[in-house]
């Protein structure tokens, strides 16, 4: 499919659009989106992207919009899994709520020009040299294989080195500054923390790159396919985090999934490396004769193993379990928190959160009741949130939190 110029312009066009509409009319005034918000406008940002699917299917053909679609999903899969690593940045560097719209966004422009400048160097790799679909093939083996390795759990208040070694470079603030990136501090001119955790967010993301741009490079090596894809499953993303962010914990079975996608992936890589081979070590330079796996296979394997995945985690006793103790255990967190949010019904909400939580874990049964007792620390933790609330109650005041 060949693009022309003035297509490429009006894509990019679109896509940096979108971006300054939600850096104007969503982050510019700090506030926390609220469900429906944040359903909305995800729903939109899936339509747009399954419209601009349909219209690859009509202009560019059946192949470009298989390759499309198939390449889409998985970028968004990797983006869904990578909200699991955005959650443990926003929660480690403590970001109050009202304020990681700003950093997510940031993080996702920052992912998006790096991914596009990967894409074009990546493109230009495959063009000049044909083993390079060999290397991407591995890339993808080896990630699948780390897939399967268990999460590690979140980092502690504090621990994050970053944050130490920022604070002893640069003039830093303690606090968010109101959602500002700089301030002035004793006639100094200051950097808040939020600027750090917009660091850490791209900068984890580029890492994310070097496995999804692979991956989408294994359906389809069509430039103007690729792009579109990684833009469209990027963009939306913010919203889609505060939408999941309580039940990111109940896809467990999720990096199972990418796993076996990310595998598939990559022995379609390797089957073509072997059909294009040029290497002098192998087959003596010549191609070797192998079946090669077609794209409307591909997309088949992607859309059941994600459904398959998902309904398994979703109907999972298990999963429940885990996602009513790891949000309790950041709800009671973020409530005695003073920090973490300005806005008493915000506060309110997150405690509501919590007694709904410790309700799930009790109907679960006594096997999931332990699961709560033995998770390190949780069960005196919503003690201390639940005797905050009841004082500020007792106190006939708006639930705010102790003051540190």
């Amino acid at each position: 499919m060949e693009v022309p110029g003035w297509v490429w312009a009006l894509t990019v066009t679109g896509v940096v659009g979108l971006l300054v509409f939600d850096y104007v009319f969503h982050v510019r005034k700090a506030h926390v989106p609220t469900l429906r918000e944040s359903a909305t406008w995800s729903a939109l940002y899936v339509g747009i992207a399954l419209l601009f699917g349909v219209g690859v299917l009509i202009f560019g053909g059946t192949t470009e919009g298989t390759e499309y679609f198939a390449g889409y999903l998985t970028e968004k899969a990797l983006s869904v899994d990578n909200l699991f690593v955005f959650l443990v940045i926003l929660h480690s560097f403590r970001v109050p709520r009202e304020y990681q719209q700003k950093a997510l966004l940031f993080g996702i422009t920052f992912s998006l020009i790096a991914r596009t400048a990967l894409i074009f160097v990546g493109s230009a790799l495959i063009t000049t040299f044909a083993w390079v679909f060999y290397l991407f093939g591995l890339i993808l083996l080896v990630t699948a294989g780390n897939m399967l390795k268990p999460r590690g759990g979140e980092p502690e208040e504090g621990e994050n080195i970053a944050v130490r070694l920022a604070r002893r470079v640069f003039h830093t603030t303690d606090d968010y500054e109101d959602g500002r990136l700089f301030t002035v501090r004793d006639g100094r001119r200051a950097m808040t923390p939020l600027v750090l955790v917009m660091v850490a967010l791209a900068g984890t993301d580029v890492l994310f790159a070097l496995d999804s741009i692979p991956a989408i490079f294994g359906l389809t090596q069509n430039v103007y396919v690729v792009f579109t894809a990684v833009a469209f499953s990027l963009l939306g993303l913010r919203q889609l985090y505060f939408l999941i962010d309580g039940l990111l914990d109940r896809l467990i079975y999720l990096a199972f999934g990418l796993a076996v996608i990310l595998a598939f992936i990559g022995v379609r890589l390797i089957l073509h490396a072997l059909h294009e081979n040029n290497l002098p070590f192998i087959n003596n330079g010549e191609p070797v004769e192998v079946a090669e796996l077609s794209t409307g296979l591909s997309l088949g394997v992607i859309v059941v193993v994600l459904v398959v995945t998902v309904l398994a985690s979703v109907f999972s006793r298990t999963g429940r379990a885990q996602t009513a103790i790891a949000n309790a255990r950041r709800h009671a967190t973020a409530y005695l928190d003073s920090e973490y949010t300005a806005d008493p019904g915000e506060r309110e909400r997150i405690f509501q959160l919590l007694v709904d939580e410790k309700a799930d874990i009790i109907a679960l049964g006594p096997r999931y009741r332990q699961m709560a007792r033995d998770a390190d620390g949780l069960l005196e933790l919503v003690e201390r949130a639940k005797a905050s609330h009841d004082a500020a109650v007792a106190r006939g005041q708006a639930p705010t939190g102790p003051h540190h």
